[in-house]
């Protein structure tokens, strides 16, 4: 089921756990945390993560099967699989929003001078090692209202439960964050993952999981992003 959908140029208007003693907020552990349903956020403020990089890291399994040679193996697709895309709906606090997301070409935000935030690919697979990556300057965490991270399937079936997707943020400093795709439903091609939020000053993130029957305007919808869409392709 493709999703396609990209977004119209936007108008401007006018890291996380490992300390033990640092306040609850995910499964505590000296190397990662994990955000649950229990357990949804962390303040990357708190625990000192601001500044520098953040990485956000996606990964999934294609769930292709191995490729059948001759007329019986096109007619059955033998060989396809999930592609999985990460993006982001931001909004910065000058009050200018938009999408990063391969889908028209809008792999960075601002659209123009140094990115808040970028990305750095697209794997149609899910066999690259190293997934798709996103990256967010909170050395400008000032500047950064709130980013709204999720993944959707751009190719193939909706079957979240074979593509056992795993979103990884990576602060400059700290523990990584670790949210896991552990639920399903078949019918929604998209999955909100996380909200990054700026909060007087103090930066959190939150577990989402939360999945879409639609594509990247349904999510705007949802949160209440407020943007104009036009259908768009890779």
């Amino acid at each position: 089921m493709a999703i396609d959908y990209t977004k119209r140029p936007p108008r401007t208007d006018a890291a996380a756990t490992a300390a033990p003693s640092a306040p609850a907020g995910g499964a505590v552990s000296l190397s990662k945390v994990t955000l649950t349903k229990s357990a949804p956020s962390v303040s990357l403020t708190k625990r000192g993560a601001t500044g520098g990089q953040l990485r956000v890291n996606l990964q999934w399994s294609s769930g292709a099967e191995p490729a059948k040679k001759g007329l019986f193996g096109k007619l059955m697709g033998a060989g396809s699989g999930i592609d999985l895309d990460l993006a982001c709906l931001w909004e910065f606090t000058d009050g200018s929003k938009g999408v990063v997301q391969a889908l028209g070409n809008a792999f960075q935000a601002p659209y123009q001078g140094a990115p808040i935030i970028r990305l750095d690919g697209d794997d149609r697979s899910g066999s690259n090692a190293g997934g798709e990556n996103m990256f967010i300057d909170l050395s400008r965490v000032a500047e950064i209202k709130r980013i709204l991270v999720f993944a959707f399937i751009y190719e193939g079936a909706s079957n979240w439960a074979a593509a056992d997707g795993v979103v990884t943020l990576f602060p400059a400093s700290g523990p990584e964050i670790e949210v896991r795709l552990d639920e399903a439903d078949s019918g929604s091609p998209t999955c909100v993952i996380a909200l990054l939020e700026n909060s007087g000053g103090e930066l959190t993130v939150r577990r989402e999981v939360r999945y879409i029957r639609g594509g990247q305007a349904d999510v705007d919808r949802a949160y209440g992003w407020g943007m104009e869409w036009a259908r768009g392709r890779k």
